[in-house]
Order: structure tokens, then C-alpha cells, then sequence
């Protein structure tokens, strides 16, 4: 094990005055005193506000006597003159409609500079539907002018109004661990004849937050909603707009407009931009949209997408064949593509060869992209890492040769902004398990809190034999090596205890994360932190699968015929709390989660063994048709099946159907991701749709009353959404258990940047 001397540069917080000075960051402002926020309405109809166009009232639904319809070209702009208290920053919500299919982006500028560029205005589905965008600026005590410039020749959406709140600025938490500021992330689900609103309880908000629900500005619940963060309403129609206010001590926050709005089917769709085919040695070939993952990007506040696009010719590591190249691609939810990476002909495509990380590593507030690069691989901006002419590939299509680089790219605008080799080299190739370029190029990777408050990223290589996990850091300027752990210097009982997946999670309860590697666990300083020399397995899940056990466990199914075919392990010491027996063959599949309401803590299923066990290893019920993925869908605690493209309760059936949509990964018939991405802490599932024009994300129209906040402010299941397309891809789990039972959850020891 190396241990690098450098630690990571800290970010430090400038005083309130310079950031305000020199940021102004997008968000919603949650709570605030009555003393000290005021909230203004500012009619762009209203004299001292111009608009570079007209003031129109043919589209109904907009407050007041009109609104501001601006001719369709670059730089026309809405302004508007606001009056504040005191300097420091302000909340703007901008109420606009925007009948077409594009963003609409605007430049917002506050007393001249600019604050947010090309800012997007999303489809709102038509010019009668007004939605509202939120941001946060600075502001000069007294008189200021907001204004609201188009930067794209179709000008800007019509607009309505802004409301100013003069106060403090959003709550950003005093916890461990960094994660990213999100907005309210409001939804908006056709349920039976009503419609379904959910929103986000962030882990910044206080404890005893309460919210006010608003359709069409008429408030909708008779007391603040102190429970769970959804709300069924039976009236109203597909054109009403919803809005919901934090209430903390009785005073109500400003309204966070929808982020997601869900069709009659329960989806919404997301525009791609397939990339064309192309031809080689091994024939020709076209694109599929396949694993994902997701980052705020720009910043904002609101998620974005990113999408591996693989070839219909990519290969496992045990075939021969060329490929084409692997892409990577970035959107915003209405289909705008913010960047595309080629990764050049010298990265194989095949399940094994691109893991991608996407996280904040930086603390920046938006997140970076890293990801295994090499001679050609070009930036969103055309810029070639290395040779641009070299070609590695051999006759069988294989690239066992040639520079092997990690490569960080700028979030935003997909730009290279550091290369380094990556780590560690091939070597021998026999060193990995054989000598014709199957197991050297087996390749993991992950995001960990290694240092128990920022992230670091996790690159690996090899679990068949020797096995080699470097841990990096970025400081916005260079990528630097934390440590690196390798079997060979460790010792031979540490070779061939990999999976084809890793999980990350707080072991050993000091705050840190360890990196759990199949059968073996290296903690948060790169030793090793136990063994079960069990070997080799092909699923991995790890969490509070045992209440009643102090800290994690870990679930797996094994490979190797003379080992249990699965066992449960404590997280902390490594040692087995249940086995199953030797089954002489591969158990190639294997979950354990809390799908039974009537047994306490999670149930364990695989494919060869008989039976849903639970942490004894008792048979208690007729294990699930479906062992693949999980899904928090309906309102209880117990988590769903999740499958190909359907959605199964246990042992009920079928909740859901993906329409016109496909799985990824062949067999293994993963999503392109699971995720809670927006609403309440229930889970989201992205397919591709089976012509690869678009990803088609899909929400639960059921209630919960389970009041838990987003899980992606739990750093071990936001981190398992960074590796979540990591060799074959599982399903993410939190740090802490969840079920019907429990009556309060642990609130995240987070704060943002």
C-alpha cells in the first residue's frame, strides 16, 4: 500500500460578503424569520418594468393585466426595478410559460452583471401552463434592476412576474459530509383522478419543517403538512400549477415551482441525440443508450443526466471483435445536450472497460465527470488527450496496448481539466488471470468519503487474481494520488477476493468510507479490514440489512463452487452472521433487501438456493421470481422488485409496466438507472426507449406517509449512484434501515457548498 503524502486541499469559506461578491448561486430559499424577509411582487406589465416586445393577455392564467411577450431574438430582455432592505442576497422567483419545445435560456443579470448564463427556461407544455423558476442573487441595499436577457435567438419565455424576498441566505447545513445544495425538486404525478405532488425534505432543512401546498396560488392544506412530503389533490386539472412553501415556527418560505411534470402514463420523456453508426473490421454497427448516471452539473440546483452511449458491437472481455468508440453525453431534463466525449477508438466498449464517476469532488457546487481515457479520446470542445493518430487495436480487436490515462472533465461544459496515467499499468498481463487480455482490463470504480467529509474517487483494476484499488482526489486543479492498495504487496490471501462490482459504505463506524470488494474490505486509509477469502461473486448489497446488529452487513452470492453460495457478513469484523451451503456451481445471482413487512430487517434470495431466507438462514416463504434489482415504489416501507422493464410488489405483482422502453446489459436486464432524483425519498427508474430517442423516466403515482429525507443526501446511497454503473450494476442502498415499522429516520450529517 502507497500512501501519498499530499493531503487534499481544503476549500475555504470565504466570509459572506465575498461570496455574495462573487457568486450567486441557484437555489430556493427555505425558511427565514418574518423580521427579516420581505417578498415583493413585480408585475412586468407595471411601469418602472420595460419588456422588448409587447404586453400581451391573450394566454390565460397570468397574474395581474398581462405579460411580457418579447420579440424572438438573442439579447431582447424583460427588466424589472426591485427596491431590498439590505444588501447580501436575495430569492427571485420567475413566473413564465413557455408554449415551445425548447429552454428558452436567458442571460440574469443583477445592476448590469451577470449572475446566470444562458439560465433555462423549461417547456412548460403550453403558453396557458406557468411554472416558476427560483434563484438566488445579490442585491444592494435599495433600488436594483433584474433583468432577464434572451441568449438564444427564440427570445425568452413570456413572463409574468418576479417575486423578490429580501433575506437570509439558504440553509446550507453545519454537518460532515459535503453534498450538493437541490433545490425543493417538486413533481407533479396523474394518480387515479387526481394528481400527486411530492417534493424533496432536504437534509438542510430543519428538523421540524412543515409545508404549505398551492395549486393555481390557492393554498390546498388547512395546517402546515408536518408528515410526509407528498400531497394527494383530487381537484384541479393537467393545466394547474403547484408551488410549495416550507413553513419553520409558523413563517412560510417562498414557493419552489415543479421541477417534473409526469404524463397521464406516469412518465415523462427526455430528448437524445443518438449518435451516428459506423462501420469497422468487425462490421457495422449503430448506438444504444445505456448505463447512466446523474450530477448537478451546472449548478443549479436540479439534476442532470449523463449517458454512456455503447455500440451494438461492444463486447465482454472473454470475446474477440473490434468496437466502435464509447461516447458520453450530458442533458438537462428537457433534452438540451450541455456537452458530448468521445472516448476514441483506443477505449474498448463492453460492460467492463468504461466505469464513469460523476460527483462534486471539488466543492464547487457542481460535479465533474472522471473516467478512464487514452490516446484520441476527445473533449466536448474537440481537444485530443495524447496521439490523435494512434491505434492500439489489435487483430482480435482487443487494445492491450498503449498510454492508459484518467481524465477529469469540467461538469459543465465536458472540457478536459487534468489527465494523469492511470494506475495502475497493465504490466503482465498473465499477472491478472490469463494472458489474452480478459481479466487485465476488469475495471471498478466508485466515489468514497474517505476522509469522512469530501469525496475521493475510487479507480480499480483487477478481482480474478491480483487486485488494485487507487484512491484519487481533485482539488480543482490537479488529480492526486490518496493511496493505492495492491494485492501483491498486501499479500497472496487478498488476490481473487473481487466482484464484479464494488460497494461503498462506513464499516467500522468512524465516519469514514471503506470500499467493500466482494469478499474482502479495504478501509478509508487503503489496509485491509478483513478477509472472508470466500472469493469472487457476481452481486453485492450492502447496508443495515440487520437492525438488531450494530452497524452494516453485507449480502453476496458466491461463484466459486467449493464456497458457500452465500453469505451474510458483519460489516465491521468480517465475521459470517449466515451461510448458506456449497451449491458446486456458480450462484451467479443474489439479493438481500426488506421486502417483507412481517420479518424483521432484510430476506435474501438467489438463484440456487430454495427459498426466501432471512438473517438466520431460515426458510420463511417462496423466494421472488425476479433477483435482480430494488426499487422504493409504493407507499410502505418494504422495497420493490425491479426487473427488465417492470415493477413487481412482493408477493402481490406487477406494479408497473414500462411502456415502449428496453433494459440494459443483455441478461443482466438492468435500467439505465434507479435513483431518487426528484419528490419525495421513492425511487425513480430511467429505461431508454426502445428506438434510443429519448430516456423515459418514470414516477410512483402511490402516497406515502413515511416522512424520510431525500436519499440522496445519505452519502452512502448518494455515492452508490455514482457507482451504480460499475461492471454488473446494483442496485443502491442507504446507510440505515427502512421499513414499515420504523416510526422516525436518521437526519444526514451533511451541509452543502
Amino acid at each position: 500500500m502507497n500512501q501519498s503524502t499530499s493531503r487534499r486541499a481544503r476549500r475555504l469559506r470565504a466570509p459572506a460578503a465575498a461570496v455574495i461578491a462573487l457568486v450567486a448561486a441557484a437555489a430556493t430559499m427555505l425558511t427565514m424569520s418574518a423580521a427579516d424577509a420581505a417578498t415583493v411582487r413585480y408585475e412586468a406589465e407595471s411601469a418602472p418594468a420595460t419588456c422588448d416586445g409587447t404586453i400581451d393577455s391573450n394566454h390565460t392564467g397570468y397574474s395581474g393585466s398581462g405579460f411580457c411577450n418579447t420579440t424572438n431574438a438573442t439579447g431582447t430582455a424583460a427588466q424589472f426595478t426591485v427596491d431590498v432592505a439590505s444588501a447580501g442576497t436575495a430569492t427571485v422567483a420567475i413566473r413564465y410559460a413557455n408554449g415551445a419545445t425548447d429552454s428558452r435560456p436567458a442571460n440574469i443579470l443583477v445592476n448590469g452583471a451577470t449572475v446566470q448564463s444562458a439560465s433555462a427556461f423549461s417547456a412548460t407544455g403550453a403558453w396557458t401552463a406557468w411554472s416558476t423558476k427560483t434563484v438566488s442573487v445579490p442585491v444592494n441595499a435599495g433600488s436594483n434592476t433584474i433583468r432577464l436577457a434572451a441568449s438564444a435567438s427564440s427570445g425568452l419565455p413570456n413572463i409574468d412576474y418576479v417575486e423578490v424576498t429580501d433575506g437570509p441566505p439558504p440553509q446550507t447545513g453545519d454537518g460532515k459530509y459535503e453534498v450538493e445544495e437541490l433545490t425543493r425538486g417538486v413533481t407533479v404525478v396523474p394518480s387515479g383522478s387526481g394528481r400527486l405532488v411530492s417534493w424533496r425534505l432536504l437534509g438542510t432543512d430543519a428538523q421540524n419543517v412543515a409545508f404549505n401546498v398551492y395549486r393555481d396560488g390557492t393554498k390546498l392544506n388547512g395546517s402546515p403538512l408536518t408528515g410526509a412530503t407528498n400531497y394527494l389533490d383530487n381537484g384541479g386539472s393537467s393545466s394547474s400549477q403547484y408551488t410549495v412553501r416550507a413553513v419553520v415556527d409558523g413563517t412560510e418560505g417562498t414557493a419552489a415551482g415543479v421541477e417534473a411534470t409526469f404524463n397521464s402514463s406516469g412518465y415523462f420523456n427526455v430528448p437524445l441525440q443518438r449518435p451516428s453508426g459506423g462501420s469497422n473490421p468487425s462490421g457495422s454497427y449503430s448506438y444504444e443508450a445505456n448505463d447512466m448516471s446523474t450530477g448537478d452539473l451546472d449548478g443549479d440546483g436540479d439534476y442532470e443526466l449523463i449517458v454512456k452511449w455503447d455500440p451494438t458491437n461492444a463486447h465482454d472481455n472473454v470475446h474477440e471483435g473490434y468496437t466502435g468508440n464509447v461516447y458520453l453525453d450530458a442533458y438537462q431534463l428537457d433534452g438540451t445536450r450541455l456537452w458530448r466525449i468521445d472516448l476514441g477508438r483506443n477505449i474498448r466498449a463492453g460492460a467492463h472497460y468504461t466505469q464513469f464517476q460523476v460527483y462534486d469532488y471539488d466543492g464547487d457546487g457542481r460535479s465533474e465527470l472522471a473516467v478512464k481515457t487514452a490516446d484520441g479520446t476527445r473533449d466536448a470542445n474537440g481537444t485530443v488527450i495524447g496521439s490523435s493518430s494512434a491505434d492500439y487495436r489489435n487483430s482480435d480487436g482487443r487494445i492491450l496496448d498503449g498510454p492508459e490515462f484518467l481524465t477529469i472533465f469540467n461538469g459543465t461544459t465536458g472540457a478536459a481539466m487534468d489527465t494523469v496515467n492511470y494506475q495502475p499499468a497493465r504490466g503482465n498481463h498473465a499477472s491478472w488471470g490469463d494472458n489474452y487480455g480478459n481479466r487485465v482490463d476488469r475495471f471498478l470504480a466508485g466515489t468514497a468519503y474517505l476522509d469522512g467529509e469530501s469525496p475521493s474517487m475510487i479507480f480499480a483494476r483487477g478481482y480474478y487474481t491480483r487486485s488494485v484499488i487507487w484512491a484519487v482526489d481533485w482539488n480543482g486543479t490537479d488529480l492526486t494520488t490518496r493511496w493505492i492498495f495492491d494485492s501483491n504487496q498486501a499479500g497472496s490471501q487478498y488476490e481473487g477476493q473481487g466482484n464484479h462490482q464494488l460497494s461503498i459504505a462506513d464499516l467500522n463506524g468512524d465516519g469514514r468510507h471503506d470500499i467493500v470488494y466482494g469478499a474482502m474490505a479495504i478501509g478509508s486509509n487503503g489496509q485491509p479490514l478483513w478477509n472472508t477469502r470466500m472469493g469472487h461473486g457476481d452481486a453485492l448489497h450492502v447496508t443495515d440489512h440487520v437492525p438488531s446488529n450494530p452497524g452494516q452487513e453485507v449480502f453476496m452470492p458466491g461463484e466459486w463452487p467449493s464456497m458457500p453460495s452465500t453469505r451474510l457478513v458483519d460489516g465491521d469484523t468480517g465475521s459470517i452472521i449466515m451461510q448458506t451451503p456449497v451449491a458446486n456451481d456458480d450462484n451467479g445471482r443474489g439479493v438481500g433487501a426488506n421486502i417483507l413487512a412481517s420479518n424483521p430487517g432484510s430476506e435474501y434470495w438467489s438463484s440456487l438456493v430454495s427459498g426466501l431466507r432471512n438473517a438466520s438462514g431460515s426458510n420463511i416463504g417462496s423466494k421472488p421470481g425476479m433477483t435482480n434489482f430494488l426499487s422504493w415504489w409504493d407507499g410502505d416501507g418494504e422495497r420493490e422488485l425491479l426487473n427488465g422493464t417492470q415493477i413487481a410488489n412482493y408477493p402481490s405483482g406487477t406494479l408497473l409496466n414500462g411502456s415502449g422502453v428496453s433494459s440494459n446489459n443483455g441478461s443482466k436486464s438492468t435500467p439505465g438507472l434507479s435513483v431518487d432524483l426528484f419528490g419525495d425519498w421513492r425511487e425513480e427508474v430511467i429505461w431508454r426507449t426502445s428506438d434510443n430517442s429519448a430516456l423515459r423516466i418514470y414516477a410512483t403515482p402511490h402516497q406515502t406517509n413515511l416522512r424520510i429525507p431525500t436519499l440522496m443526501h445519505d452519502v452512502q446511497y448518494r455515492t452508490a449512484i455514482a457507482w451504480q454503473n460499475t461492471g454488473y450494476n446494483q442496485p443502491p442502498h442507504p446507510s440505515f434501515y427502512i421499513g414499515s415499522e420504523v416510526t422516525t429516520y436518521p437526519w444526514p450529517d451533511i451541509h452543502t457548498p
